[in-house]
């Protein structure tokens, strides 16, 4: 009897506490991003951005998606499997999907063929210009061929050619690719061989759906550069209001197919703003649900027993991206003629370690985390969590072993005075005679109207400073106006680039393939680095080697532990030549009014940003109860 009162009465305080967290539920969620993070494109199969594709993916509904354990779950799919070891996956979509526009008014039946025409277009490259083009390359059947068959008619004949292509039955997609369309509701893919993790490249855009009657209706080049305004809509969300740097407005579909069972914001509102210090002031004021908290409020808070959000201080989850410090090999001065000390130097393997180790990041990790800034330290290429072994290892570790690194996460630092003063010494010597200048000139461009990143650059520049001396290198800090891309990145004028990249899939490839040499599809390859246009013979043997090792383990697909062991090698090759040179995870802290344990995690692919299913409290969380949430998932 006391055993059953005692059951009881935790039901009622459950039942009791449900009802509170209910009635505090927030309805309307306001968030943000900075303005350097605005949307660049509404086109959801050109984009690879994370600012494009965190508001996208609220829009537009995938095969599949990720529960918040990062487990794969249906979403347009009802069922979905392979009965043959990964070699072809049936996809069953569900009942009453539509498509809709801006005003969520019906526009057509979403169907199995629009997952062929939204393939059609990736792998068209007159249409796509290779975005997302390279994991169907590299996974389905025939698509590679198929890419290669545009390629070549646009080069030919020109790309209206290639526009004119279409994923109808009788075409020239529909004989060479692995997709094959049962009927209205049945896809079916066929794979280049058995790939066991080939389910989780449907949670991304690059097998993403597109309405071929929309096509028809606003054309190739009208599909390419789409506003919002024309856009069509098949996901939890439409987009109901845009103004360029200052928000977006999403709107819940009443009529969405899934909304029985998928918990929706009645809106959500992206407010653009200027740094997290303007969005704390936004959060004190109720404007905002959540933020980040930057080094100089964090510590303010952190330090002052009186203040009440002291008591509502919450560690963020790490987000999925690796940060990385992207060397450029090709760079142009702001002339716009070649910058030949820089070529020259980066190109050197004794300059590019003297970087690696030369460099104490912990300042600048603390102007993410000044609590614990090693928390954020990266050490490899790849990020956690993407893949794991057999046994459970993460991939990861695999990358740490094979370079010698062991290591307690919380204390570690790369920086090593000792190796550093060795390979700038040996740098010295070899690129004085071949002409370099000291010190060597680093161009790092950052967004002329933001503060923070004014600060950051700052503290970056004494780290270079104070670890190598300016009489050796010196960071010069540039600032671009509004698109990074078309004044820094496209003219070639920065030496350095420091950005994150997050997995497509689960799997190394997501984050090595971006690098290989000679590949059209490697997007850091041909954006950023511009390694396919240096011309030093050791710098390209060097680049050369990793590709090769890439390649063999992209090759092994009958047996994961040896395809990771394989990958690991060539990660550690990249990271032994100091091709790029690892920097930093998100690990923030915030001021929340979002249970970060219910949203969507994966550490692949653009499922966290949905906003759907999210546990809230209009009153905001305390330190204590996110940690109650953490331990409670932990053991579920």
């Amino acid at each position: 009897m006391k055993k059953f009162l005692a059951l009881v009465m935790a039901l009622c305080l459950v039942l009791s506490m449900a009802s509170f967290a209910s009635a505090d539920e927030i309805k309307n969620l306001n968030t943000y991003e900075t303005q350097a993070r605005e949307l660049e494109t509404w086109n959801i199969h050109y984009s690879q951005a994370a600012a494009d594709l965190n508001v996208l993916t609220n829009c537009f509904d995938g095969l599949l998606t990720n529960d918040n354990h990062g487990n794969l779950k249906p979403n347009a799919a009802a069922t979905y499997g392979t009965e043959d070891g990964g070699k072809t996956w049936t996809f069953v979509l569900n009942d009453g999907m539509k498509w809709v526009n801006k005003d969520a008014e019906e526009q057509a039946d979403v169907v199995a063929q629009d997952w062929a025409t939204g393939l059609e277009w990736v792998l068209n490259y007159a249409k796509n210009d290779s975005y997302n083009a390279s994991m169907p390359m590299e996974m389905i059947a025939g698509a590679e061929e198929y890419y290669n068959y545009t390629k070549e008619l646009t080069e030919t004949e020109g790309a209206e050619a290639a526009y004119a292509l279409t994923a109808d039955e009788g075409s020239k997609f529909a004989e060479l690719v692995g997709i094959e369309i049962k009927d209205e509701k049945t896809i079916v893919y066929t794979c280049v061989d058995a790939l066991p993790y080939f389910a989780s490249v449907a949670t991304y855009n690059c097998l993403y759906p597109l309405s071929a009657e929309l096509i028809e209706e606003v054309g190739v080049e009208g599909y390419r550069d789409i506003t919002w305004e024309d856009m069509w809509y098949n996901g939890a969300y439409v987009v109901s209001y845009f103004e360029n740097q200052n928000q977006k407005v999403l709107t819940a579909y009443p009529n969405y197919w899934n909304a029985a069972n998928v918990k929706r914001f009645d809106t959500v509102t992206i407010k653009m703003v200027e740094s997290v210090a303007v969005a704390y002031q936004l959060y004190l004021a109720g404007e905002l649900d959540h933020v980040s908290l930057d080094q100089a409020t964090l510590q303010e808070i952190y330090a002052d027993d009186s203040n009440p959000n002291k008591a509502k201080l919450v560690e963020a989850r790490p987000t999925k991206y690796s940060y990385q410090m992207h060397l450029v090999y090709n760079k142009n001065k702001d002339d716009d003629t070649p910058d030949d000390n820089w070529n020259t130097a980066v190109a050197n393997e004794n300059f590019r370690k003297s970087l690696y180790y030369g460099l104490d990041l912990t300042n600048y990790l603390a102007r993410t985390n000044s609590i614990n800034p090693q928390k954020c330290q990266n050490y490899v290429y790849t990020g956690n969590g993407v893949a794991f072994t057999s046994d459970g290892k993460d991939y990861t570790s695999l990358v740490r072993a094979e370079i010698g690194l062991d290591y307690d996460a919380e204390k570690y630092n790369r920086y090593d005075a000792e190796k550093a003063a060795e390979y700038k010494a040996k740098a010295i010597e070899e690129l004085t005679a071949k002409g370099v200048t000291f010190p060597v000139e680093i161009d790092y461009y950052i967004m002329g109207n933001s503060t923070v990143a004014a600060e950051t650059a700052k503290v970056l520049e004494n780290i270079f400073a104070d670890g190598l001396g300016d009489d050796y290198v010196k960071l010069v800090t540039k600032t671009y106006i509004s698109s990074l891309a078309n004044e820094v990145r496209k003219p070639r004028y920065a030496s350095i680039f420091i950005n994150g990249w997050g997995a497509d899939f689960a799997d190394p490839i997501n984050f090595l393939g971006q690098e290989t040499y000679a590949d059209t599809a490697a997007y850091y390859s041909n954006a950023y680095s511009n390694i396919n246009d240096a011309t030093d013979e050791d710098l390209i043997a060097d680049y050369q080697e990793f590709t090769d090792l890439v390649v063999a383990a992209k090759a092994i697909t009958d047996d994961i532990d040896a395809r990771y062991a394989a990958f690991a090698k060539a990660e550690a090759c990249f990271l032994d030549h100091c091709l790029t040179i690892p920097m930093s995870y998100e690990v923030a802290w915030e001021l929340t009014k979002i249970n970060n344990y219910s949203k969507v995690y994966s550490a692949y692919g653009m499922q966290a940003y949905r906003y759907v299913d999210w546990e809230t409290n209009a009153d905001g969380y305390t330190t204590e109860e996110m940690e109650a949430f953490a331990a409670a998932y932990a053991a579920e």
